[in-house]
């Protein structure tokens, strides 16, 4: 009964104020899926076949699916095949009665207010709510909001969800079993499927056009790439790290198999979240990302230290007052970071210790293709995964004048993000890294400018005192260093005066002689 009056208040609400919850919707949200329209051509496999066939590849767009990709769960096709079938009927619309003419997004974005047993209940309405019910994000939600992260994952999300709510149901009846539904078209729930199963295009991996250096001095980075705000990836500066040696699955497993560490919105076990890796198979895997890591293990802690062109860390006045800045990462193959900037406008390095990572940066002043920042950048709106941004938006920067700079880390490898730059990262295989955000006087006027904004409140990340830290930062900087912000603040004043001299005279051009500019 209590199902039934909460779907029915749901509905209700949606047929007096439809559009404008579908408008409402789209505004906030921060992840937002291509609709363009999706069809299978003849040579790759529909998801309704069998594995056996899972290697074929689409010669026109070169995608090719994993090895081990399974067929989809219920047999959804993508828009594109009903309009290659004359006389097929889509089992979508018909199964949701009323409510076809709502969005894939909005109907997934409705049953999320449901609880299982709503969930369960719905799903015997028809066999298009069977479909959206069991989509997995909605199972995956219930798991992450519920049960906290005291889980043990058993291959899909609604039996993670049945197994640890109902000890007692054998998850492996028939009860849970999923049948597939035919004539059903959805780009949405397809383009999820195709995101989780697709392979990396060569052409994704190819371009590696970053500078590369090897043994350079402080010195060196310094004016290369720390001042002019370049990135960088540095080879051999880790080879001393007991890490680089250590840290494998069983290393990790006998010094911390136990320990909770930080996974999304969760805690877990390490070894419960090596167990979900490796069954995993979803559009944006967990990822295991821990900034408290060498207060739960010391010994990680003592077995890495510090890059020698990294040590200058301002934030390191402010003591245990500090926002976060380290962090331990594990994650499997198609894990990753969306676009980001990172915090506090902080610079960063990152040290791959296992595996390998792709990586993609654009400068500060350029928006990656299909980011939308919010105007005063509290907010991202982005494609639902770094899979779907691949597919969508990479082959759009190949002509871009401002190409990103590219690259993939392989273990052993460090990479530095200069301070403001937008940057995606993408783990080619299960992978463990170490990354730190920090300060040095090249970008001390940065943070301060970035924790003195008006609405700091929103934007500052990593601590619980987002409104007195610029105070706390600055009255402590000038405690250890009397009068460097004002030597810095001059500093920058005077590069600013030189570059607009040099602005000026590098636009000067004789009349007469076409393109030809003063050079100094």
């Amino acid at each position: 009964m209590k199902g039934s009056l909460k779907m029915t208040s749901l509905l209700s609400h949606l047929r007096n104020s439809s559009k404008k919850t579908k408008i409402n919707t789209n505004r906030k949200r921060r992840k937002l899926r291509n609709h363009n329209s999706i069809s299978i051509p003849k040579d790759l496999p529909y998801p309704q076949q069998e594995e056996d066939d899972d290697e074929e590849e689409n010669a026109e767009e070169g995608f090719k699916l994993k090895s081990s990709a399974p067929s989809h769960t219920h047999g959804v096709q993508p828009l594109g095949n009903l309009y290659l079938n004359p006389g097929s009927i889509n089992f979508r619309d018909t199964g949701l009665g009323t409510l076809h003419t709502l969005s894939d997004e909005l109907v997934l974005e409705i049953l999320g207010f449901l609880d299982s047993s709503d969930l369960g209940v719905l799903s015997t309405v028809s066999k298009s709510f069977y479909v959206f019910t069991n989509h997995e994000p909605l199972w995956r939600n219930l798991v992450l909001e519920n049960l906290n992260g005291g889980f043990q994952f058993n291959g899909s999300w609604k039996s993670t969800y049945v197994a640890a709510s109902y000890p007692s149901f054998d998850i492996s009846s028939n009860a849970l079993q999923s049948f597939k539904v035919r004539d059903f078209y959805s780009d949405y729930l397809f383009q999820s499927w195709l995101c989780a199963n697709l392979e990396m295009k060569p052409e994704w991996l190819e371009r590696d056009n970053i500078v590369r250096k090897r043994g350079i001095s402080v010195e060196e980075f310094v004016f290369n790439f720390e001042e002019p705000n370049k990135p960088v990836l540095l080879e051999g500066s880790i080879d001393n790290w007991d890490a680089l040696r250590n840290w494998d699955r069983d290393y990790l497993m006998h010094l911390s198999g136990d320990v909770k560490f930080a996974v999304g919105p969760v805690e877990m076990k390490l070894g419960d979240y090596l167990r979900y890796s490796d069954q995993v198979r979803e559009e944006r895997p967990l990822y295991l990302f821990d900034p408290k890591f060498t207060e739960k293990v010391p010994k990680l802690g003592s077995e890495y230290e510090v890059p020698v062109y990294f040590r200058e860390d301002l934030f390191g006045v402010l003591g245990s007052e500090r926002p976060d800045y380290r962090w331990i990462i594990i994650g499997p193959a198609g894990s990753g970071s969306s676009f980001h900037v990172d915090p506090n406008s902080t610079s960063a390095w990152n040290a791959v210790i296992k595996g390998s990572k792709k990586w993609i940066l654009f400068p500060p002043d350029v928006i990656p293709p299909g980011v939308h920042p919010s105007p005063d950048g509290s907010e991202v709106a982005s494609p639902v995964s770094i899979m779907e941004w691949f597919m969508n938006f990479y082959g759009a920067t190949k002509n871009w004048k401002k190409k990103p700079v590219e690259c993939v880390c392989k273990a052993g490898e460090v990479i530095f993000v200069p301070n403001g730059w937008w940057h995606l990262v993408i783990n080619l295989e299960e992978s463990i890294a170490i990354t730190q955000n920090y300060v040095s006087r090249r970008n001390l006027l940065n943070v301060l400018d970035f924790l003195n904004r008006p609405n700091a409140s929103t934007l500052v990340s990593g601590t619980r005192d987002r409104v007195n830290l610029y105070d706390k930062f600055k009255n402590a900087i000038e405690a250890s260093f009397p009068g460097e912000i004002d030597e810095l603040t001059r500093k920058e004043a005077e590069k600013k005066v030189q570059q607009k001299k040099l602005s000026f005279w590098d636009s000067v051009s004789d009349s007469n002689a076409g393109a030809f500019k003063f050079s100094f």
